[in-house]
Order: structure tokens, then sequence, then C-alpha cells
């Protein structure tokens, strides 16, 4: 993937993020309400408020972080985030709860398939794979490392 291609795709997701994080603690509150599972132990409203809070810093981040190795890692923090929230879309196809135009099961269903592409994005956007092994291996210590966009 070519520099320029990485660095939009980077930008897109930033932006989509903060979006997302803002309609959290705003316009789409009730919708993001529907992807908490029932059996969670902290009020669906904090759930929403907190991880839209999470949703703008990783957003944020993804804006304005563009030197490795701290772009890796917040390449890794989002899609770790991506993996953490995936019980909420899995609770929303269970429990069968509308939310964001998804009033079907097969609807429910169809969407789980696109969280583990999120993943997949943010870290091929910030290289975070290779880049966070080499650093962990050494190979930036001792030289063989690069800064890329």
């Amino acid at each position: 993937m070519g520099g320029y291609l990485r660095a939009a795709g980077q930008v897109l997701l930033g932006a989509a993020l903060a979006f997302a994080g803002i309609s959290h603690l705003t316009v789409a509150r009730r919708e993001f309400q529907a992807q908490v599972p029932d059996w969670f132990p902290i009020g669906a409203d904090l759930v929403v408020v907190a991880s839209g809070v999470v949703e703008i810093g990783l957003g944020l981040a993804l804006l304005t972080v563009w030197r490795q190795p701290s772009r890796a890692v917040v390449g890794a923090l989002t899609a770790a985030f991506f993996v953490v929230i995936f019980p909420g879309n899995v609770a929303q196809w269970l429990e069968h709860k509308d939310g964001f135009g998804l009033d079907t099961d097969t609807k429910r269903f169809v969407r789980l398939f696109f969280q583990p592409l999120l993943v997949v994005w943010a870290l091929a956007v910030t290289q975070a794979v290779g880049t966070l092994r080499r650093r962990f291996s050494g190979a930036d210590r001792a030289g063989r490392g690069s800064v890329s966009p």
C-alpha cells in the first residue's frame, strides 16, 4: 500500500471515528445504546458516553499522529478498540435489537463481518504490525527501522 493511500486511509478512519464519537454524545446516543449487551454490568448510557470519548480521542490521534512508532501504537490501540466493542455488535444480533437501520437479524449478522475489516484497516494504514514487530525485536534500535508516511 503506497504512502499516500495509507495516509488517506488513516485520515478517513480518523475522521469517521471522531464523527462516530461525537454522534455517541449527541444525535445517535440511543442508537449506540442498542449495542450495549443487556448482561453488561455498566449502564448503557455510561458505556456509550465513555466509548464516544475514546472514539473521539482515537480519531483525533489518527488525524494528528504521523511519526513511527507512535503512529503504529495509535493503529494498534484503534484495532484493539474495534476488538473490544465487537461483543456489543454480537449482542445486538443475538438480542434482536434494532439500531442504525439494522432492523433484521440478517442485517445485524452481516454487519458482524465488517468489524474485522475495521481492525485490518487500522493496522494497515498505520503499519502497526510491521513497525511494532521491528520495534520490539530491536531492529529500530539497530538502525534498520524507518519512518514513513
